[in-house]
């Protein structure tokens, strides 16, 4: 990666696949995870009661990987199947540029599909979701423009293409959500699965029943640099 004072700030941005907790950073990304029409959106799929542990901005340039089908449950655990994301795309997201595709009704019986290496150069670095009955003959485009969200389930299996290169950058901002009674054993802190509760979160609305856990500051914002080649070999 080349950073420097001679370099624009798109020029920057280009050498970038995602930026991970961008709202521990900017006051922007922080406003945008409690944006007033993406919560009302929020309490209507999951509850009253939201809060947030993560937000991240994909940078997809010209010619750059997506990522293999996946949930974003696998990932992020919730103990009530809770776990939503809030896909706001920034620039359109099209076909050409590599959009999100979705397989419907993939998350209703909230089974996790098991995950292995994947070595296609389409996509990023990342492991994929397999052995679940569906085939690509099945996945949906979820072509939407700028300033819309994609708000969907945290075992909806998705995916989204290499940028064709045909009409600049596609640029995503995506949350993730939960709601507020549900516990979070994200990481291993020790503690039993059914107690373990990561409490690095933003509540966004309603009220939070572990409020007297208080919170912590753990994640850091950093970057994921674009390797330009597919995955290591």
């Amino acid at each position: 990666m080349v950073l420097g004072d001679d370099l624009s700030d798109d020029e920057v941005l280009r050498q970038f696949l995602c930026i991970h907790f961008p709202h521990k950073a900017s006051p922007m990304a922080m406003r945008a995870m409690s944006a007033p029409r993406v919560v009302e959106g929020l309490t209507r799929v999951i509850g009253p009661n939201v809060k947030s542990m993560q937000s991240m901005l994909f940078i997809k340039a010209e010619g750059r990987p997506g990522q293999a089908w996946h949930q974003d449950e696998h990932f992020i655990p919730t103990r009530d199947r809770s776990l939503t994301a809030a896909w706001i795309a920034l620039d359109d997201a099209t076909v050409e540029n590599g959009c999100l595709w979705v397989l419907p009704g993939s998350h209703a019986r909230g089974v996790l599909y098991p995950e292995r290496v994947q070595r296609d150069d389409r996509f990023d670095c990342t492991g994929e979701a397999h052995s679940f009955p569906y085939t690509d003959a099945d996945a949906v485009p979820v072509e939407v423009p700028a300033g819309a969200a994609v708000v969907f389930n945290g075992y909806l299996l998705h995916r989204s293409l290499p940028n064709s290169g045909a009409h600049g950058l596609r640029r995503a901002l995506v949350n993730h959500y939960m709601s507020a009674e549900s516990l979070l054993p994200w990481h291993d802190d020790g503690e039993p699965f059914a107690v373990s509760d990561h409490r690095d979160i933003v509540l966004v609305a309603g009220e939070d029943p572990y409020a007297y856990k208080g919170t912590t500051d753990l994640a850091r914002p950093g970057s994921r640099p674009d390797k330009q080649g597919g995955c290591d070999r």
